[in-house]
């Protein structure tokens, strides 16, 4: 059960804009701190109010007790007398903890396997038996009373007494015996429970839950949650007077507060050499408010978080600029739905809610994310990369939304596209069912986007199991969250990695095909960058004039006969002027794409036509093609098509369309001279042109190569 109330209550309940305005800092958000110190406030507003103490406390810990039976016990502590003692009648309460008790037992919980939380009020561990629940009832007088911090802030309150009180009771003989009778008397086998203590301070009076008897239980909380801000680890007292990061107020900072993304931990010696961990309050100084705020902040931080290839990634919503009340309130609702998300990730359910909420889509730039990736190696030992304050909703969903475009196209829909200009042929790439990169849909490509799959089904895997900052999978989803480009020459590293890793008994073709959709919709989307020769692999198609029109005047692109390779040299020449990349001033990348074209529509029509087992591209696979045999090969691959097309009485020769570009290419190409690309880039085009020829079909079954056979074609 959640203490969040829903955004329309948490609206009436701070629809005063002065009183909200109060509580939200005075300046914009600019850094990841600061986000949190609002994720923070707006937490603490929604489940423990306003007031000095709501920050400290932890309402949220124990809502899982609502309503459970003996969830709530505590000491009856009699103090109207000459000394303190437990109620002679009835010494220990037990009751029900439900949300009307939040308040009174004003719980702060302290994350340690061994020890007392803040408060005098402590959860119990999961189904324990009376016995160790009356130690648990013991230990409010003898540990948190008696502890030397509690001690010290009680003395500065006028209310000290009361602890004292608790701490004398704590040593009177016997005390332990009495408390766990009681206790086997009123529970009823194992519990779950909130124990704490209830005062009485006048004879007639009532017994107080520590929240209603007096803030001399807040302070002394306060006093004790501080002293873990200073001392944690192998600081011992790290505090010291410096500027708040967060207000910009000069006062006393603290320098071990815990972080709900594990960016500053005294273990993390490594990233600051030399480092004292008492003096941690000069690298992060925060105050002890700050602090514990941001401590708050882990309920929202956690729902904008999700696990992917090894590592957290964050996607925090903010709004640019300083907070206002509406906009505090909008905020809210927004983190609110994504804490209820469930299975939905913080892309789709930030994208949900600016779909249903106009006034986000009225913020444009200021509707802004934090983006960021942790990596745990080890227990405490973190790696953060890639954090922007700059992230959009923008970038990744126009992504989507250019993958959509690149898949509704001619290169993968044949039908469905009116420019296509060849209708009686395949598109030009091949879109298998049981792909959802393929998967024309928004919403879907959104999910697969947000939870990294986009780029593990194209990426090279990870060398091992352990996650790595080095995994490039996690950077580009970084950098698209982000909306930060990708560098191409990395991006086509990536896909020949992982092309060659796939290349075995068959040819990877739609690999490839989800590769080259994947290409595309980031050079649309403007998420691709490159130097110099890889300038055009980085820029998006080039839409060129249709030539179908001009075509089926006198030569209609027929697959049932006589003019495919018609059709086909339309197609070919479209796709190559569509392509930056396969200009005719880029010969080194136009040679190889035309040279795998034709292995792959021989291996094509091997298959089809004669199927055989072993094809060209068994003979010519992908990790064959270097810059040093790119003419060889090619020419061999002339040479065999030349066979082939005599054995077959072609009346020409077989797929003229890419054989007359090929040779009119290969001149160009200066092996000796300045080659400017490289392998990898080789043998991605190739790939592509491999991908392409083998799709290059007809519909019909009983298609030949270049239309009928010389014979046939004379007999006509």
């Amino acid at each position: 059960m959640s203490l969040l109330p829903e955004p329309s209550t948490f609206e009436k309940r701070y629809s005063d804009d002065e009183k909200l305005a109060g509580e939200l800092p005075d300046r914009p958000i600019t850094s990841l701190r600061d986000l949190q110190y609002v994720y923070g406030r707006l937490y603490t507003l929604a489940t423990a109010g306003g007031g000095e103490y709501a920050a400290y406390l932890t309402p949220e810990k124990s809502t899982d007790l609502f309503d459970e039976p003996e969830s709530l016990l505590y000491l009856r502590v009699d103090l109207s007398g000459d000394k303190p003692r437990l109620d002679p009648d009835q010494p220990i309460g037990v009751e029900s903890y439900g949300e009307e008790k939040v308040e009174a037992v004003a719980h702060s919980w302290y994350n340690a396997a061994k020890g007392f939380d803040h408060s005098v009020t402590h959860r119990t561990g999961k189904n324990k038996e009376p016995e160790k629940v009356a130690e648990y009832l013991h230990e409010r007088l003898t540990a948190w009373a008696a502890d030397d911090v509690i001690q010290e802030a009680a003395a500065d309150h006028e209310d000290g007494w009361i602890v004292d009180a608790l701490a004398e009771l704590g040593e009177s003989e016997r005390l332990r015996e009495r408390i766990e009778t009681a206790v086997d008397e009123q529970l009823d086998g194992k519990t779950t429970a909130l124990t704490t203590v209830a005062v009485k301070s006048e004879p007639d009076g009532e017994y107080l839950l520590p929240g209603e008897a007096s803030t001399v239980f807040n302070e002394a909380m306060r006093a004790r949650k501080r002293s873990k801000l200073v001392s944690k680890g192998e600081a011992t007292d790290s505090i010291g007077e410096a500027t708040d990061l967060v207000t910009g107020n000069r006062g006393p900072t603290v320098g071990t507060a815990e972080d709900p993304l594990n960016y500053f931990l005294g273990k993390q010696l490594e990233k600051f050499p030399g480092f004292d961990p008492d003096e941690a309050w000069r690298t992060h100084p925060v105050s002890e408010d700050v602090a514990v705020t941001l401590m708050n902040a882990s309920t929202f931080v956690d729902a904008c978080d999700y696990y992917t290839m090894g590592a957290n990634v964050y996607y925090l919503p903010y709004f640019f600029g300083r907070l206002g009340p509406a906009d505090a309130r909008d905020l809210y609702g927004l983190l609110y739905d994504l804490v209820h998300a469930g299975e939905m990730s913080p892309l789709e359910s930030a994208y949900r809610s600016y779909q249903d909420i106009p006034r986000l889509q009225e913020m444009g730039d200021r509707f802004r994310f934090y983006v960021a990736a942790v990596m745990e190696h080890q227990t405490k030992r973190f790696d953060v990369f890639g954090d922007s304050m700059d992230g959009t909703l923008f970038s990744p969903v126009e992504l989507t939304r250019a993958h959509q475009r690149v898949l509704q196209s001619w290169l993968y829909d044949a039908e469905g596209d009116a420019d296509y200009p060849n209708p009686g042929l395949r598109a030009a790439f091949p879109t298998p069912d049981n792909w959802d990169i393929f998967v024309p849909e928004e919403s879907a490509l959104l999910s697969i986007l947000a939870t990294g799959w986009y780029f593990e089904q194209t990426f090279a895997p990870a060398d091992d199991d352990d996650a790595s900052a080095d995994d490039y999978r996690i950077r580009a989803l970084v950098a698209v969250l982000s909306g930060e480009p990708l560098d191409v020459e990395t991006v086509l590293t990536e896909y020949v990695e992982r092309l060659l890793e796939d290349e075995g008994e068959e040819f990877p073709s739609f690999r490839v095909s989800a590769q080259y959709a994947q290409l595309c919709a980031l050079a649309e989307a403007g998420l691709l960058t490159g130097r110099d020769a890889y300038e055009p692999v980085a820029e998006p198609r080039q839409l060129t004039h249709n030539h179908t029109d001009d075509m089926q005047q006198d030569t209609p692109a027929r697959a049932d006969g006589g003019n495919v390779a018609a059709a086909r040299e339309m197609k070919l020449e479209q796709f190559l002027e569509q392509t930056p990349a396969l200009a005719e001033d880029q010969p080194e990348r136009r040679g190889s794409f035309l040279l795998g074209a034709l292995v792959g529509q021989v291996t094509g029509y091997q298959q089809v036509s004669e199927g055989r087992s072993t094809t060209l591209i068994d003979q010519y696979p992908i990790k064959a093609v270097t810059e040093s045999k790119l003419k060889r090969l090619a020419s061999d691959v002339l040479d065999k098509n030349i066979v082939y097309s005599r054995e077959n009485n072609m009346a020409g020769t077989m797929y003229s369309e890419v054989v007359d570009r090929l040779v009119t290419t290969l001149p160009q190409i200066d092996i000796d001279g300045d080659w400017e690309l490289d392998t990898t880039d080789l043998r991605f085009y190739y790939s592509l042109g491999v991908a392409y020829g083998m799709n290059n079909w007809a519909s019909s079954d009983d298609e030949q190569a270049d239309g009928q056979p010389a014979a046939e074609e004379e007999e006509a």
